[in-house]
């Protein structure tokens, strides 16, 4: 099985930090979220991959080399979701294949969401869930989604549609992708729009007692590390090995100052140094970063 991790977005929302690192290369427990995706992938039977990259490509060349099995799309321009879907179609082949979001850290179980596309007979299935502050699909009775971008005054009042979420997470057959323009820009969102108002079945696949996080913004990236810390069913269900008998993380590689306190969670990297009688407060410290001393860091994400 084959699968495509979209990875060429800007990280808008995540600057200033994401001005110097791409946000699927954000560390999640200290390791870029791009190999968790693919520990999870491999675990769920998928064994060849696409990595596209557009924004800080060179970032990502180093970071994948060697990784087996996996092609690595650079884009020399912004090609969209669609579109980068377009330009992978070559390496997708022909079977349908799975596509995730490079932003987002989860607990689906993929193998169980392949399945359930094929049973469908669907060219499309997009993996939903009820998270309200992102519910925009509507969803029929009988599973299709039969519009996006909804907004909740536009749901039918009639009782027989829902807004749910779209996860991230999608099974697409290759053909579907012929519909996409030849060149430039273009949005996946856009063709789905398209099929569903045009009768084509958008298959639903409906998830729910799972762990789902988006790291698109700083607050976002936060409460991720707060929950896995403090929490280690989260991890778990995540299919972590990790041991968090503490909610502070701090390795042997860390250089300490004298009188450093850690107030309800925080993930200091390798390498990191913190000055002495600092605080750190529900924070993350990247792998070689530096807190200075007497500094007081609290919400917040210690790149450099």
């Amino acid at each position: 099985m084959k699968a495509m991790i979209l990875a060429a977005g800007l990280g808008t929302r995540l600057r200033p930090y994401s001005e110097s690192r791409p946000k699927p290369l954000f560390p999640v427990l200290g390791r870029p979220l791009v190999f968790h995706l693919l520990d999870q992938l491999r675990s769920n039977g998928f064994r060849d991959f696409v990595v596209n990259a557009n924004y800080l490509s060179e970032q990502f060349v180093t970071a994948l080399d060697g990784e087996r099995g996996l092609h690595l799309q650079i884009e020399e321009e912004l090609l969209g979701t669609g579109g980068g879907l377009r330009k992978a179609r070559p390496f997708l082949g022909k079977a349908p294949f799975l596509a995730v979001n490079g932003d987002v850290f989860h607990s689906l179980n993929l193998a169980y969401i392949y399945r359930r596309h094929l049973a469908s007979g669907a060219p499309v299935s997009l993996v939903v869930h009820d998270r309200p502050r992102f519910n925009n699909l509507r969803i029929s009775a009988d599973g299709r989604v039969s519009a996006l971008r909804v907004g909740v005054g536009d749901l039918e009042p009639d009782g027989d549609n829902r807004l749910l979420a779209f996860t991230g997470v999608q099974v697409i057959d290759p053909e579907v992708l012929g519909d996409i323009p030849a060149s430039g820009f273009f949005d996946i969102i856009d063709l789905y729009i398209r099929l569903a108002a045009a009768g084509v079945e958008v298959n639903a696949i409906e998830v729910s007692g799972h762990f789902w996080s988006d790291i698109g913004t700083p607050g976002d990236y936060l409460e991720l590390h707060g929950g896995l810390l403090t929490d280690p069913g989260l991890a778990v269900k995540s299919g972590l090995a990790y041991d968090f008998r503490r909610p502070v993380h701090c390795p042997p590689e860390a250089l300490l100052g004298r009188g450093v306190k850690f107030r309800d969670w925080a993930f200091v990297g390798a390498g990191a140094r913190i000055g002495d009688k600092a605080r750190i407060i529900r924070s993350v410290v990247w792998d070689g970063a530096q807190v200075p001393e007497g500094a007081v860091v609290e919400d917040e994400i210690v790149v450099d």
